[in-house]
């Protein structure tokens, strides 16, 4: 199995630089959004797909959008998000 990470934007966006600031990064079985630098969603084996609340601005909540079709009433907050997250990073593997 290849593991190498395949790293790519997500969202309709017009512009190749916009497009920059919202990454996706799939590393085997393991996905990981991030809007600018930071991961506001994820999933992996037993961890299904979770999005964090938009806790910045206008521009992340359109890359939070693209993720999760703009359902905000599945998002968690950010301390739940944060506690998922490093259980997840526990348990990811390659």
């Amino acid at each position: 199995m290849n593991n190498f990470p395949s790293i790519n934007t997500y969202g309709d966006y017009k512009s190749d630089n916009y497009g920059a600031h919202c990454l996706r990064v799939d590393v085997g079985n393991w996905t990981f959004w991030l809007s600018y630098k930071t991961v506001v969603a994820f999933r992996g084996p037993g961890f299904p797909r979770l999005v964090r609340e938009n806790q910045w601005g206008p521009t992340t909540g359109k890359h939070l959008n693209a993720i999760d079709e703009g359902d905000k009433k599945s998002r968690v907050s950010g301390e739940a998000f944060e506690a998922e997250l490093s259980k997840a990073m526990k348990a990811f593997e390659v």
